[in-house]
């Protein structure tokens, strides 16, 4: 179920103000100064999302590493990893005002880019684009923080970077058929906020009272 949560995190994030917008600059990013194929898209994208991938990964052992040598504090950390969510939900309905977790600015360069570049751009992301993802990256980290194991919080990161990633390479494939669906994700972003705000109160609640491991436990 942890690994649902996750992956549930991933497609929130994609769909985020901050990320969708981006898409279609990003995958001419990958299709290069020429005309855009879909093989050359593709690979690109897939590179940029490898490289991603492994970062969170990464995060995603050390949090849950970390979480390991706090297992004997475990109520504590559920509270203090829940109420952590919590704020970021309130920060997400806009009950708060963070500037921490607004997308960047500014284009981005569409020279041409092969596997390897988009590999680094993909790693380049992973960290300085943190402040956009930021919300979810974090509430995946506590959840994995809770596991106390790092294979556990490996797996939940690559849970929500398959989250992120498979829906950015679908859209490298099928970026013309989407451009209707991608339109009513931005018509509707203040419901969908609205919705992805709630669901990361309840996450948090959840972890902090415990409940959620428990969950857990019970459907494992």
């Amino acid at each position: 179920m942890q690994y649902v949560i996750s992956f549930l995190e991933g497609i929130i994030t994609f769909i985020s103000p901050c990320l969708l917008p981006m898409l279609p600059i990003s995958l001419s990013y990958f299709a290069g100064g020429g005309e855009r194929t879909t093989a050359k898209t593709l690979k690109g994208a897939f590179g940029f999302v490898l490289g991603f991938t492994l970062v969170f990964m990464a995060m995603g052992a050390l949090a849950g590493t970390v979480g390991s040598f706090l297992h004997a504090y475990q109520t504590g950390v559920n509270l203090v990893c829940g109420l952590v969510v919590v704020l970021f939900g309130l920060n997400f309905l806009g009950v708060l005002r963070w500037n921490l977790f607004k997308g960047m600015k500014g284009g981005v360069n569409t020279r041409d880019m092969g596997f390897f570049s988009a590999f680094v751009f993909g790693v380049i992301f992973s960290v300085g684009w943190t402040p956009c993802v930021g919300v979810f990256l974090g509430s995946a980290l506590m959840l994995a923080g809770q596991q106390g194991s790092a294979l556990v919080g490996t797996l939940m990161l690559l849970s929500y970077s398959l989250g992120l990633g498979v829906p950015f390479l679908i859209s490298a494939v099928l970026i013309d058929q989407l451009k209707g669906a991608f339109a009513f994700v931005k018509k509707n972003y203040g419901v969908i906020n609205r919705v992805c705000g709630v669901f990361l109160v309840l996450v948090g609640v959840l972890m902090a009272t415990g409940m959620l491991n428990r969950i857990l436990n019970a459907l494992n």
